[in-house]
C-alpha cells in the first residue's frame, strides 16, 4: 500500500512539475485581447511554475486545520488575492515604460522560494506570506505588462491574464487539498521541490 501510494504521489508531483521554459521571447502579432492576455502566462513555464505554486503553497496552510496564528483558511484566499493585486500594479508601471529593478531575476527568485516553501510545507503567518507573494507578483505583473504587444487592447489584455493568473492560483489551491484529502500530502512537496531545483536552470534560457 505505501508503494502505491508513494508511486501515485510521484505521478502526481510530475504531473505538478512544469518543464523549464521562459515566457518572454515576445508574442506573435494579431488581434491582442483577452484570449492572448489568457494564453500568455500559459506561454512561459516560469509564469505557470509560480503561479500555480502560490496556490499549492496557500493550499498547505490549512493541513491538519489551521496555520500559525489559525489563520490558514484565510491564507487560501487571501494569498492568491495579494498576489493579483501586485500583478495589476507591476503590469500597470510595465506597460507604461516603468522599469523595476532585478525583474528576471525576481521572477527565478519566486520559481525558487515558493517551491522550497511548498516543499517544506512552510507556514508563515498571513500578513508575512501575503507581503512577499505581493513582491513575486509585482515582478511578474511588470513583465507582463512589458510584453504586451503595442497594439493591444489593455484592459482585455490585462484581464485575460490576471484571469489566467487565478486559475492557475485556484489550481493550485484545489491539487494541494485533494492532495492532503487522498493521503498524497507528499506530491505538492515533491513537486516544490522540483521547482526549487528547476529554478536555477531559467538563468540559462
Amino acid at each position: 500500500m505505501m508503494h502505491r501510494r508513494l508511486l501515485t504521489a510521484l505521478a502526481a508531483a510530475a504531473a505538478f512539475a512544469p518543464v523549464v521554459a521562459m515566457a518572454h521571447p515576445g508574442m506573435p502579432g494579431h488581434t491582442h485581447g483577452f484570449t492572448d492576455g489568457f494564453a500568455h502566462p500559459f506561454g512561459g513555464l516560469d509564469h505557470l511554475a509560480a503561479m500555480t505554486a502560490v496556490g499549492l503553497w496557500a493550499g498547505q496552510q490549512t493541513k491538519g486545520g489551521q496555520a500559525k496564528g489559525g489563520q490558514g483558511n484565510r491564507a487560501v484566499w487571501l494569498w492568491p488575492l495579494a498576489f493579483l493585486a501586485l500583478l495589476v500594479a507591476g503590469a500597470v508601471a510595465g506597460a507604461n515604460g516603468l522599469a523595476l529593478p532585478g525583474v528576471e531575476w525576481g521572477i527565478v527568485l519566486s520559481v525558487a522560494a515558493l517551491g522550497w516553501l511548498t516543499a517544506f510545507g512552510a507556514r508563515l503567518p498571513l500578513a508575512a506570506g501575503a507581503a512577499l507573494i505581493g513582491a513575486f507578483a509585482l515582478c511578474h505583473g511588470a513583465a507582463h505588462g512589458a510584453e504586451m504587444p503595442a497594439d493591444a487592447d489593455g484592459l482585455a489584455y490585462g484581464l485575460g491574464f490576471v484571469t489566467a493568473s487565478a486559475v492557475l492560483h485556484f489550481t493550485g489551491v484545489a491539487l494541494s487539498r485533494l492532495a492532503e484529502r487522498t493521503g498524497l500530502a507528499l506530491a505538492p512537496r515533491l513537486a516544490g521541490l522540483g521547482l526549487a531545483a528547476m529554478a536555477p536552470l531559467l538563468l540559462a534560457v
